[in-house]
């Protein structure tokens, strides 16, 4: 009996000391890949477009079905990993996301790969707010758990940032369908690593699941997100913008009252009445409506203007991705140091700087000043991240990590969104006054109606045109472009100004309490500490009463890790 309690002591202890870190490394390499395939497709969508041929809006489906499926369904798998079993919904998004990955790399026509990127939609909605509810669950000490968010966070970074340069280097030397090939040899290897290693959590929800509410708020989303979208896209008056923003908009409201008046609602709506998870959900939105903005006005510009190849512009943006990783390995010391208040603050005060910085670009390129630009925006854009989403977190009891988890994840969905479409909308606006006198100088009205849609669209007009007329468009369209684009710097740098001062509502110090055990996990505790009394206490003192377990639990809490003290 003794040996084998013994036993279980030595055993305890080293599983909870290790294998948690085991567990992120395994949570972090499937974000890797759920957030490198939101980027991954766009250098190849020329050579989609020459191999299957579809039509504008069977493009923009292709592009699109992925962050749409993936942003709606969020909160219901979130709240359902939840209910069943995190670890449960995350081995059947990986699955998933491997079949829909080799459907997408085979398809033969544009419907089947609108198909195949909605089930990675699906897969991906499964495994990202999984990882993070896991990481919650598994980390019950903040400061712990805040170099795992850091680390998580940098990994979310740099796969968004290197999805690019991969996705460029796969096109350049195989075929697009590549780009999707690569996930399923890894999903095939993390799928029975993760079903070995990763825990089973779940919440304490004990009331039935909310299935009308989880689909309200599934339809909701989606139409948000799809108008948002739309309104990116220039039709911002169009009844294809209009009616899904409003129908969505509609159904997320009753979805919010439902919830409300359940005695088991999906998502605890009194999370928003507490300041520091409200504010850290707004700063998460504007930080990605910055980032993803930004990043698609850079590709543009560095493919468009300075005339680089896919490849090379993902290479310019790895400044940026290393920058991220730099902020995500140092993030859980500057939170220690300065707080929540003052990192978050501090680093859209930072980004915003380097926004500025980026308006001095030209026609002209300028390698060393871009770099130091990326470097800033990305160490920047990530501290913001880190502290938002460290805030959040935390402020979301253990049982309802799902939830948190997924309200964060769309909040980092929308904000892409959003980026796209306001900062889209904001440089169109810009851009297209520019092109006004060119019917003066012979070029035909139809000519610059066309060109005015994107710089893109205009070369492919002046190409058209040929000859001294082509040279005037494509001239006029740079310098029109490049005029929008510092006005939407501009726009973008006011945005993240306004991010900073929303940040003072999160609290100035990282608060560390002594994370709370579960009965299991406290008899253990029990035992493990009458144990090493049992041997520890000098033998002329075993005959004293040993100390009541309130006592014996105050250095532990006086630490503010839930550790024995030493």
């Amino acid at each position: 009996m003794s040996g084998t309690t013994t036993a279980r002591i030595r055993l305890r202890p080293a599983a909870d000391g290790a294998n948690r870190w085991v567990v992120l490394v395994v949570l972090c390499l499937s974000l890797l890949l759920v957030a490198l395939d939101s980027t991954v497709l766009h250098v190849a969508v020329p050579a989609v477009t020459e191999d299957l041929n579809p039509s504008a809006v069977g493009l923009l489906w292709i592009v699109d079905a992925y962050p749409l499926v993936c942003a709606s369904l969020l909160i219901l798998f979130g709240t359902l990993g939840d209910r069943v079993g995190r670890r449960r919904v995350l081995l059947l998004g990986y699955a998933l996301f491997g079949v829909a990955s080799a459907v997408a790399a085979m398809a033969g026509s544009p419907a089947v790969l609108i198909a195949a990127r909605a089930l990675l939609g699906v897969g991906g909605a499964m495994i990202m707010p999984a990882t993070l509810s896991i990481l919650r669950q598994v980390f019950p000490d903040r400061r712990e758990r805040a170099v795992a968010i850091g680390i998580w966070t940098a990994v979310a970074a740099v796969g968004a940032a290197t999805g690019p340069v991969i996705g460029g280097f796969l096109v350049e030397h195989f075929w697009w369908g590549s780009v999707f090939l690569i996930n399923v040899p890894l999903m095939a290897l993390i799928l029975p690593v993760g079903r070995l290693l990763l825990p089973e959590s779940r919440g304490s929800h004990d009331g039935p699941w909310d299935v009308l509410g989880a689909l309200m708020a599934a339809a909701g989303v989606l139409g948000v997100v799809l108008g948002v979208k739309r309104a990116g896209a220039g039709e911002v008056l169009s009844p294809a913008t209009l009616a899904p923003l409003l129908i969505g908009a509609a159904l997320l409201v009753v979805f919010v009252r439902r919830q409300k008046r359940r005695t088991h609602p999906l998502i605890d709506m009194g999370l928003f009445t507490r300041p520091a998870f409200s504010t850290a959900v707004g700063c998460i939105v504007i930080a990605m409506l910055a980032l993803v903005g930004l990043e698609l006005i850079a590709v543009q510009y560095l493919q468009l203007v300075l005339g680089l190849s896919p490849l090379q512009t993902g290479l310019r943006l790895l400044p940026l991705t290393f920058a991220a990783m730099a902020a995500g390995a140092t993030g859980s010391y500057t939170l220690r140091r300065i707080g929540p208040r003052r990192m978050v603050g501090w680093g859209f005060v930072l980004t915003a700087v380097s926004v500025l910085i980026l308006t001095s670009m030209g026609q002209h390129d300028r390698p060393a000043l871009l770099t130091a630009a990326f470097v800033a925006l990305g160490f920047g854009l990530q501290t913001t991240l880190f502290g938002a989403y460290e805030s959040m977190l935390s402020e979301a009891p253990a049982d309802r990590a799902g939830g948190a988890a997924a309200i964060g994840e769309t909040s980092y969905q929308l904000g892409a969104g959003m980026g796209i479409a306001l900062l889209g909308s904001v440089m169109n606006a810009a851009y297209a006054p520019g092109l006004s006198k060119l019917p003066e100088a012979g070029v035909p009205a139809g000519a610059r109606a066309a060109a005015a849609h994107s710089l893109g669209e205009a070369y492919q007009v002046a190409d058209r045109l040929g000859g001294p007329l082509g040279a005037v468009l494509r001239s006029t369209a740079r310098h029109s472009f490049i005029t929008g684009l510092h006005v939407t710097l501009l726009v973008s740098a006011a945005l993240l100004l306004a991010g900073a001062l929303a940040a003072l509502r999160l609290p100035r110090a990282m608060d560390c309490p002594a994370p709370v055990l579960d009965e299991p996990e406290r008899a253990d505790v029990s035992e493990v500490r009458e144990h090493r009394a049992e041997h520890e206490v000098p033998a002329q003192g075993r005959a004293q009463r040993p100390p009541t377990r309130a006592a014996r639990r105050r250095p532990a809490e006086a630490t503010g890790s839930g550790r024995a003290a030493h």
